[in-house]
């Protein structure tokens, strides 16, 4: 009961942060007063629990018989209510008021994209092997750091690429037993655009909040899947009709989970937790389809999940280095 009060209690904290005007990226606080390593780590593993379970709920929801863009569709459409309802009760909808629309549509095409062949790759494929080839969402933003962004990689980085497509190759067993093409391409894509809406979002956060980046994508991502959705929705049974909006609140609370465990800890320490999501995936697989994942990806995963691990601790380092060279001047 505790652990779920502290955990109702983050999510409380960073939708009345946000919707108050509170600090600036909703999560910047006195890190004195609220460094709470060992909470931000629980926090970081249940949003992990629920992105598994939003995927394992879309992998079920194709299989009786809805189409993607309808999964798609309630999965931003639900998340629309729910913030708006907060926003309202506490007198915060002035705060999704943004003079930038086309950055958030941009993210928006880009971040709906991604979940697109997020959920393909979790119904083509079993549910481990799509959540490991998205971890290496990573190793494609060193990659457009370096090609796109022009900034300099060091050998630490590209040793953890090098690992990392290693490990790809492991779980894509060629000459073997190979992956479904269409679902390997789908992951790899995902985690591309992944990469990609990191780099989008690390951008909006120099103006936006939180909840106003999630509003508007939530926004701009129903309308894209709305404008498909005349040509694939059918009735549905009250089993699946509850299935679609679990996926969207299970999808809004892992995001607001994912952003309330910044608030009590660091990245670099937080996001090792995400790579518990493929323990939950292997469950799921094994209690609901009698999947075992290959061999193979317990091969793979381990260097695509170490290479994850080392970009993440040098982007720790290397973003440090100018507050040391600052105080270090200002002595």
């Amino acid at each position: 009961m505790a652990a779920t009060s502290r955990v109702r209690g983050a999510i409380h904290y960073n939708l009345r942060t946000c919707s108050k005007g509170g600090p600036r990226y909703g999560w910047r606080v006195s890190p004195a007063e609220h460094h709470r390593p060992h909470l931000a780590l629980v926090l970081r593993t249940a949003a992990a629990l629920l992105v598994a379970t939003m995927f394992m709920l879309g992998k079920l929801a194709n299989q009786r018989g809805v189409a993607l863009p309808e999964v798609m569709f309630w999965r931003q459409a639900v998340t629309l209510p729910m913030l708006i309802g907060w926003l309202a009760w506490h007198r915060g909808l002035h705060r999704l008021a943004t003079t930038r629309l086309q950055s958030h549509a941009m993210r928006a095409f880009s971040g709906t994209t991604g979940m697109a062949l997020n959920f393909g790759a979790a119904m083509l494929l079993h549910l481990s092997e799509a959540t490991t080839l998205n971890f290496t969402a990573p190793l494609f933003a060193v990659l457009i750091t370096a090609l796109v962004v022009r900034e300099h990689v060091g050998p630490w980085r590209w040793t953890a690429v090098a690992f990392g497509f290693l490990g790809v190759l492991l779980i894509a067993r060629p000459g073997s037993t190979p992956l479904p093409a269409l679902g390997a391409a789908c992951g790899l894509l995902a985690a591309l655009f992944n990469a990609v809406i990191s780099f989008q979002i690390r951008d909006l956060s120099r103006t936006e909040e939180p909840i106003r980046v999630v509003f508007w994508f939530a926004a701009f991502g129903t309308a894209i899947a709305g404008v498909m959705l005349p040509f694939v929705f059918h009735a549905h049974d009250g089993a699946t009709w509850a299935i679609l909006l679990a996926i969207g609140v299970i999808g809004t609370l892992a995001q607001l989970l994912m952003t309330a465990a910044l608030r009590f800890g660091a990245v670099a320490s937080v996001i090792v937790m995400d790579y518990t999501q493929l323990l939950w995936a292997t469950l799921y697989g094994r209690l609901i389809w009698g999947d075992l994942p290959a061999a193979t990806i317990w091969l793979g995963a381990p260097l695509i999940v170490v290479a994850g691990l080392v970009i993440a601790w040098r982007e720790h380092v290397l973003s440090r280095q100018p507050l040391h060279a600052a105080m270090a001047e200002a002595e």
